[in-house]
C-alpha cells in the first residue's frame, strides 16, 4: 500500500429532498465521485467523501403538502429513504447529512453576517410576483412559464431547465402559480437580503483562472456566466421552510417570515455536513475547511452536473472568498452532461426513467454501476436505451470478467481439487504477459487519477480482455493431458489475475469485487496493486483453498428487455 501521501475531500452535488433520484443523478454526481473516493482509499490515501440531502425551498413544501404531510416529517422520511437506497448502491460516503441540520444553520447565518459586514450584502426592496388566489408571494420555483430566452414554456422562475439560463420570475412570459396554477399573478414590493455578486466579478474570474483541474465543461459554463456578467443575487425568500434570517444572533426585523434561499445554504452544507461528521465521530472538521487549520494541505473535488457549475464556479465561491476567512475553495471540479431517457429527459416530478430503488429492484447494483461509468455523459449528453444497457452489461460483465472467473476457477476445482496448484515455472508466455498487463495496470491507475470515466471503463475491460487472451493461448486444459506442472503455472497466474481484477475493479464493480475477494481468501476492502507486476501475479500461492462463486453476472436476455420497457416505458 502506498503511504498516507495525501488527506482528499470530496463532496458531490446535493441531491434534492423530493424522492429518490434517478440513474441521470446519480451518473452526474454521487456514482464517478464514489468510485474515485474508492479508488483514492484504495491507493492509501485518506480521503473524507461527504454528501447530504438538500431539504430546503419551494419543491420541498410542495412535495410534502402533495404527501399530506408536514415538511419537517416528508424531509426526515425522504432522507432516510435517499441513505438507504445510496448505502445499497454502494456509495461509500463518510458522511450523509442533512442542509436542515443545525450545523448548516449556524454556518449560513455566520457568512450572511461576514458578507454583510464586508459589504458584500445588501437589503433591497424588490418587486416580487404575488398570487392573489394564493394569498402569498410566489418565490421563484413556485412560478413557471414560457423562458424569455429559449421560448421554453415550462421554465422556472429562477432557472430554465431547456437552456440552464439563470432567470429572474418577473422575466417569465406567461407566468403561472405552480401552487394552485392561477395566472391570478401581480407584481408587489417585498424587502429581501441581495449578494452583491458585481463586486467579485474581478476576483471570481481570477480565482476561475487559478484552477486548471476544473473540467472542460466547468470552465466553460464558469466564464459563459463570467462573460456575460455576474449580476446580485437575492438571498432570501418569501417561505416558511428554511433556516430563519437572523442577525447578532436575533431575528433580522422585517425579516421574521423570510428564510435564506435554498442555493445559498446548500453549497454551505458540505461544510456543514462535515461538522456533522466530526460532531458524530469526534473528529476534526477544521482541519478539512480551513486553511488557518492546515486545510491547505487537503486536495478538494466536487463532482456535479452541469446544471449546477454555475452556482459552484460563482454564487459560492462569492460566499467563501467574500467571507474574507481562511476557507478551503475546490481544486478539481468535475463537471457532467445530462444522462437522457429514452430519447426524453429523466423527470424525478414525473417519475419518467429508471430511479435508484427500482433499478435495485431489477437488478444488483454493479451492474448499474458498471454501465454508468461505462456511459458517461461526460464528453456531451448521453442517451440511456435497454438495448445499449443489455449489449455493455452482456459483452463486458459476462462475456470478459465473468467468463474468465467462472471458467479458471472451475477448471482449478475440478482438475486441481480446488486448492491453487504447486509446481512448474512462468514461462516465455507468461513473461509477456507480466509486460502487458504492466502497461494495461498504467492506464488503468492513469484514467481513474485523471478521473475519466468512460476510459477508466474502456481500460479495465481491456485488462480484463488480456486475461481471457492469455487462456485461449495457453490452454491449461491442453496442456494438463501432457504436462501437469505446465497447466499449474497457468492456473495459478490466471487465478492471481482474478485476484488482481477484483482489486482493480472494486471502485466500479466493489460487490462483485468484493464476492471475489472472498472466494480467493483475500482481505478486503483491498490495497491498490503496485506496478510490479510479477510480484502482484504471485500473491496467491499455492495450497491456498478457494470456492468457486456462483455466475457473477447472469446475461440479459431480450425478453427481459421488452419486460422492462413495459414497466418504465421507453423504446
Amino acid at each position: 500500500m502506498a503511504a498516507l501521501m495525501a488527506r482528499i475531500l470530496i463532496t458531490s452535488a446535493l441531491p434534492y429532498i423530493n424522492g429518490v433520484k434517478h440513474l441521470g443523478n446519480l451518473v452526474g454526481s454521487m456514482l464517478p465521485a464514489d468510485v474515485h473516493a474508492r479508488f483514492q482509499r484504495a491507493r492509501g490515501h485518506q480521503v473524507l467523501y461527504v454528501c447530504a440531502t438538500d431539504e430546503h425551498g419551494t419543491p420541498a413544501e410542495l412535495a410534502a403538502a402533495e404527501a399530506g404531510q408536514d415538511v419537517f416529517t416528508y424531509c426526515e422520511e425522504q432522507h432516510r429513504a435517499q441513505h438507504d437506497v445510496g448505502r445499497a448502491f454502494g456509495l461509500s460516503w463518510d458522511w450523509f447529512g442533512r442542509s436542515s441540520s443545525p450545523q448548516n444553520a449556524r454556518l449560513t447565518q455566520h457568512f450572511s453576517e461576514v458578507l454583510e459586514d464586508n459589504g458584500l450584502i445588501e437589503e433591497r426592496v424588490d418587486k416580487l410576483v404575488y398570487s392573489i388566489d394564493d394569498h402569498r408571494f410566489l418565490p421563484d420555483r413556485y412560478i413557471e412559464g414560457t423562458c424569455p430566452i429559449c421560448g421554453y414554456e415550462k421554465a422556472r422562475g429562477d432557472q430554465c431547465d431547456n437552456c440552464n439560463s439563470l432567470l429572474d420570475p418577473i422575466d417569465l412570459k406567461n407566468p403561472y402559480s405552480v401552487v394552485s396554477g392561477s395566472r391570478n399573478l401581480e407584481v408587489r414590493e417585498t424587502r429581501h437580503l441581495y449578494l452583491l455578486q458585481t463586486k467579485l466579478q474581478d476576483r471570481i474570474r481570477a480565482w476561475v483562472d487559478s484552477k486548471p483541474h476544473f473540467s472542460g465543461l466547468a470552465r466553460s459554463i464558469a466564464y459563459k456566466h463570467l462573460d456575460e456578467g455576474l449580476i446580485d443575487r437575492g438571498i432570501t425568500r418569501d417561505l416558511a421552510w428554511g433556516i430563519p434570517v437572523t442577525r447578532n444572533g436575533a431575528p433580522r426585523p422585517g425579516f421574521e417570515n423570510k428564510v435564506f434561499y435554498v442555493w445559498f445554504d446548500a453549497p454551505i452544507e458540505y461544510i456543514g455536513a462535515t461538522q456533522e461528521w466530526a460532531d458524530a465521530t469526534g473528529a476534526d472538521w477544521q482541519g478539512w475547511w480551513r486553511t488557518d487549520h492546515g486545510a491547505d494541505e487537503v486536495r478538494y473535488l466536487q463532482f456535479m452536473g452541469k446544471d449546477n457549475v454555475a452556482f459552484h464556479t460563482v454564487s459560492f465561491p462569492v460566499t467563501i472568498l467574500g467571507s474574507g476567512e481562511p476557507w478551503k475553495t475546490v481544486d478539481t471540479l468535475k463537471a457532467f452532461n445530462h444522462l437522457n431517457w429514452q430519447g426524453g429527459k429523466f423527470s424525478t416530478s414525473q417519475r419518467r426513467g429508471v430511479f435508484m430503488d427500482s433499478a435495485l429492484e431489477i437488478l444488483p447494483p454493479d451492474y448499474w454501476r458498471w454501465y454508468l461509468t461505462a456511459n458517461s455523459p461526460e464528453g456531451s449528453d448521453t442517451t440511456f436505451t435497454w438495448e445499449q444497457f443489455s449489449a455493455c452489461i452482456n459483452r463486458d460483465l459476462a462475456d470478459v470478467l465473468g467468463n474468465f472467473v467462472n471458467r479458471i476457477l472451475k477448471f482449478c476445482e475440478a482438475r486441481f481439487g480446488g486448492v491453487v496448484p504447486d509446481g512448474g515455472e512462468p514461462g516465455p508466455l507468461e513473461e509477456a504477459l507480466y509486460a502487458d498487463i504492466a502497461a494495461k495496470l498504467a492506464e488503468v491507475t492513469e484514467q481513474f487519477e485523471a478521473i475519466e470515466m468512460r476510459k477508466n471503463a474502456q481500460a479495465l475491460r481491456g485488462l480484463w480482455v488480456l486475461g481471457n487472451e492469455y487462456l485461449q493461448v495457453a490452454a491449461p486444459w491442453t496442456a494438463i493431458k501432457t504436462d501437469v506442472d505446465r497447466a499449474a503455472v497457468i492456473v495459478r497466474t490466471a487465478i492471481n489475475l482474478v485476484g488482481l481484477y477484483a482489486r482493480v475493479s472494486a471502485p466500479v464493480i466493489p460487490f462483485t469485487s468484493e464476492t471475489i475477494s472472498q472466494a480467493l481468501g483475500e482481505t478486503w476492502p483491498p490495497a491498490w496493486p503496485t506496478s510490479d507486476v510479477r510480484a502482484e501475479l504471485s500473491r496467491i500461492k499455492p495450497g491456498r483453498a478457494f470456492t468457486t462463486p456462483p455466475v457473477l453476472f447472469k446475461k440479459i436476455e431480450d425478453s427481459d428487455i421488452a419486460a422492462w420497457s413495459e414497466r418504465f416505458g421507453g423504446g
